[in-house]
This record gives C-alpha cells, structure tokens and sequence, in this order.
C-alpha cells in the first residue's frame, strides 16, 4: 500500500469520529497498449490542444476548467472556488447509514477503492471503524466529492483493509422494463433439474483459474511481429452440434462439461476433448490379422500354381502343332487384357 499512489486526501466522518485516509485505487489495467500511427508511413499521431482565440498549441499549466452556459459563454471555475463547495463532503467521506451487503443492487456499483489510513493516530479509529463493519455483517453507505461532483459510496471490509466502491445514485440505475420475453413460457422440472445439474458441473471452475485469454493472444502476435516471425494461425471454430430442444441441449452440455462423449452427436463439445480415433492397439490387431491371413493363404496359391504348371506341360506336350496354330492366331489379336474392352466398347 505504501508503493501505491493516492489520488484523494481527506477524512470518514462516523459520527463524531473523525478518521485521516488517503484513497488509493484499487484496480489497475492490463490491457495492451496501442498508439494511434500513420497508416501510411507509421508515424505517430500526437493530439495537441490549440486556443481557439489565439491559434497557437498551449501547455497543460496554461489549461484550466470552465462551466459553459446554454449561449455558449464560458465561465472560468478555479480550485479556489471548488474549495468554497457549501457541502460538507468537499473533503470528506459522510458515512449516512449501515445496510447489510446484499442490500446493494450490482448495477449501482462502479470504480473501487482502499482507503488507507492518513497519518499514524487514524490507525485506532480506522481499526474501529473496519471491526466494527465485521461485527456487524454490514457496509456504510457514504457521500463524497471527487473530480468536481458529489458521488455515492458503499464501504466493506477487503481482507484487513477498507475498500470503497463509488455507486451510481439510484435516478441513474434504468428500471429492466421491456427488458425480458414478453412470452408466457413454462419450464418443465426435468430442464430445471438439468439446469441445476450443469451449474453444479460450471461450478467448477474458479475465478482464480480465468484469465484474460483475448489479452494473451495480442501480446502474441505483437511478439511475433517484433521477431519478424509467422503470425500464429487462427484456431479452427469448435464443430457446432445442431440442437433440436432445450433439453437435448442440456443434456450434451452437462456431457461435455463432465468430459464424456456425446453418443447421439458422435463429437465432445469441449476442445480438449476431442473425439477419440482408433487406438494404437486396435490398429494393431488388425495388421497382425491381415498377416496371418496372408500367410495361411500363401500355401494354398503355391500349390494351384504348381498344378497349373504341371497340366500345361502335359499339354504342350501331346499338341505341339496345335500350339503352333495357337501362337500364330494369338500374334494377330491383340492381348487377352484387352479383350474385355474390346467387348465393352461393342
């Protein structure tokens, strides 16, 4: 916490109480960082700002804040009169209620917080104020100014530390309206329960073990492109499975999830669980059949040639005149390999 650099000083009032913090950010980005180039000659594009009156670029000490009227006109606003907000969460964090957590509508939450303790004596009514949210199974409920407007704000206790998450003011949570199937639909209990049971199988899976698997693939390719080398191939898409109703599409999923194969789609969902091919045993017997069938076949071709043999000597034998005839006929046609064509093209 040391290492990381407040962004806002000031104090939680818990009644009378009165507690020295320094607000930190909680979250950080990892995304890849792109510049915006030249398409033609890569240069860099740079975004500079110009006062419109004098046409000249400004530096960032010359630039302030102005509030702009409906005519246009503009009205210059200074930290000092920022400093005169008649509101007394100009630099503090008002706790105004305790409320359990589940109290909270996710869609009002947005950036989050730690609140660090400001200065040596804040560390006994910060630990106060941290036990005392524990005991209590609740979450403060805090307005606050930052960054020129008053915010909402839900404390809780992260670990050994206070975390504060901003919330949005509830005018500004749209109501679902017009959001949902305007159908009448009726859910049978066996969807249900199937349902349920591929929720247990997702369930699995941690949000320790996700990672940001789009982040790794850019990195990927900006590494290839620095080493000159072959971008990486694209993945082949999954083969979809063509569903015909709810609950067969239930079924095959709680199937893949658990890793076993899908009978009636002859193919497993997940990719690292590919359809099996044929093992390096089967494959086997059946070479080893093959051979032994070739050998038990060899004896008896052996055997008809050598008879075939025998008859034809005898015949050439008593004939040698026939024989004759017989090659001077057979000089004339062409090969007996032709003769089947010779009767198909008839």
């Amino acid at each position: 916490m040391l290492h990381m650099r407040s962004i806002w000083n000031g104090v939680i009032s818990f009644g009378l109480v009165r507690i020295p913090i320094k607000l930190v950010n909680a979250t950080e980005s990892h995304a890849v960082p792109f510049r915006e180039i030249h398409t033609e000659d890569g240069g860099r594009i740079r975004h500079r700002k110009f006062c419109e009156l004098e046409e000249r670029e400004v530096t960032a000490q010359e630039i302030s804040r102005g509030y702009e009227e409906a005519d246009g006109t503009i009205i210059p606003i200074t930290d000092e009169d920022l400093a005169h907000l008649p509101i007394p969460t100009a630099r503090t964090i008002e706790i105004v209620t305790f409320v359990p957590e589940d109290s909270i509508d996710p869609l009002q939450m947005s950036a989050a917080y730690y609140l660090a303790a400001g200065r040596a004596p804040a560390a006994r009514p910060y630990t106060l104020l941290r036990e005392a949210l524990k005991r209590g199974n609740r979450v403060a409920i805090a307005k606050f100014a930052l960054r020129g407007r008053e915010r909402l704000g839900m404390l809780r206790v992260v670990g050994e530390a206070i975390a504060l998450h901003g919330l949005l003011w509830p005018d500004e949570v749209r109501a679902p309206e017009g959001i949902a199937p305007d159908a009448d639909v009726t859910l049978h209990d066996k969807e249900l329960n199937l349902a349920d049971d591929l929720v247990d199988a997702l369930s699995e899976v941690g949000l320790e073990d996700l990672r940001d698997e789009y982040r790794e693939a850019v990195e990927q390719v900006v590494a290839a492109k620095i080493s000159g080398e072959a971008l990486p191939e694209v993945p082949e898409p999954e083969r979809g499975v063509e569903v015909l109703d709810l609950t067969t599409a239930l079924e095959r999923s709680v199937r893949a999830v658990r890793g076993e194969p899908d009978e009636e789609a002859g193919v497993e969902r997940l990719p690292r669980r590919r359809a099996s091919r044929s093992s390096p045993k089967e494959t086997g017997g059946r070479k080893s059949t093959s051979k032994a069938e070739k050998k038990t076949a060899s004896p008896a071709r052996k055997s008809t040639s050598k008879t075939s043999q025998a008859e034809k000597k005898k015949t050439a034998a008593k004939s040698t005149a026939g024989k004759t005839s017989s090659k001077k006929a057979s000089s004339k046609k062409p090969p007996e390999a032709r003769t089947p064509s010779r009767k198909r093209s008839a």
